[in-house]
């Protein structure tokens, strides 16, 4: 996956679809028929703007400077019932977990979340009626035929929510993208200091046996993110998707473990209450610098029920059993 700035979870785009195809008022003539009756076919129907599911897409970055995606036109109607061409379909490709929303509403219009599922974003105009559907026994020759419609021109967000089997949650410099990058290829860029991670990162996560699953690095919640306050908002929704929520704090906090977890459960509760229902892992990390006896003294006084590793990205301590504990989790 593309690291850094090559990560869009966040596009607006004008979609146009086409225009209708007018219906045909022709009237049937041949070298034995001067003036027969209406033979006009309809107009095709304009091309519609088409979200498609890709599953190896992980960002929206290919549609990042596609401000305009603007849809054919349908064909008029021709002579002897023939009818117009349907206009070109716009088929945009996007990742699972991509959200559509009318830009002027916020309201979700629908969501993508299977490979190859496709749905229609703006509809194409109608094509018009050709003349032939209007005659009757009392009304023989019609000569007159619908117009196509004119087709849709809308404003709409596509926002991605990743879809990730653990997502990591914990406030900045709790450690988040050194373990990313030191259980999966994802190469984060790591600093010491609060927000180095501005966009999420994903990584695969090698397990026993040739099984694997995703890990993604939620850019570090600050108290107050859930209104707004920082980059909060923006990044709480992608660990909406997540299955397992492992939360991260480091053994060298200045408040104790259970006030920092409760402060972010706190957070997660106030955006979204459904957080809670998602299972927890707690990983206690920078663990290296305990000496066993403080090791025994924290675990007393760690938050019940919840289960819950020491561990040190740098010194590789409790990496697999940490995996074990999220893959435990992750199969319930």
């Amino acid at each position: 996956m593309s690291q850094g700035s090559n990560f869009v979870d966040y596009v607006k785009i004008c979609c146009r679809s086409g225009h209708g195809g007018a219906g045909s008022a022709h009237l049937h003539r041949d070298k034995h028929t001067a003036m027969g009756g209406p033979d006009g076919g309809d107009g095709g129907r304009g091309g519609h703007v088409i979200l498609q599911g890709n599953a190896q897409l992980w960002t929206l970055l290919h549609l990042k400077f596609r401000k305009h995606v603007i849809a054919g036109d349908g064909d008029s109607g021709g002579s002897s019932r023939r009818s117009g061409k349907t206009g070109r379909d716009e088929i945009l490709e996007v990742p699972l977990g991509t959200i559509a929303r009318d830009a002027e509403t916020g309201e979700v219009i629908f969501e993508i979340t299977k490979d190859g599922e496709t749905r229609v974003l703006t509809e194409g105009g109608r094509g018009g009626l050709g003349n032939e559907h209007f005659k009757s026994a009392t009304f023989q020759t019609p000569r007159f035929a619908q117009p196509g419609e004119p087709g849709k021109e809308d404003w709409n967000i596509l926002e991605l929510k990743l879809l990730a089997d653990v997502g990591l949650v914990g406030f900045p410099n709790a450690g988040k993208s050194t373990l990313l990058s030191v259980v999966s290829a994802a190469k984060p860029e790591i600093a010491d200091y609060a927000f180095t991670t501005l966009v999420p990162n994903l990584g695969i996560v090698a397990y026993r046996n040739n099984r694997s699953f995703v890990m993604a690095d939620i850019p570090g919640i600050i108290e107050g993110a859930s209104q707004g306050k920082g980059l909060g908002i923006r990044f709480l929704r992608h660990i909406e998707r997540n299955s397992v929520l492992l939360f991260m704090i480091p053994a060298d906090t200045t408040r104790t473990i259970k006030e920092e977890y409760d402060i972010l459960l706190r957070e997660l509760k106030e955006y979204n209450p459904e957080l809670m229902q998602k299972p927890r892992v707690l990983a206690i990390t920078k663990s290296d610098m305990l000496d066993d006896e403080l090791q025994q003294e924290m675990k007393a006084e760690l938050p019940k029920g919840i289960p819950s590793v020491f561990i040190s990205s740098v010194a590789q301590k409790n990496i697999d059993e940490l995996k074990d504990l999220l893959w435990v989790e992750i199969n319930k």
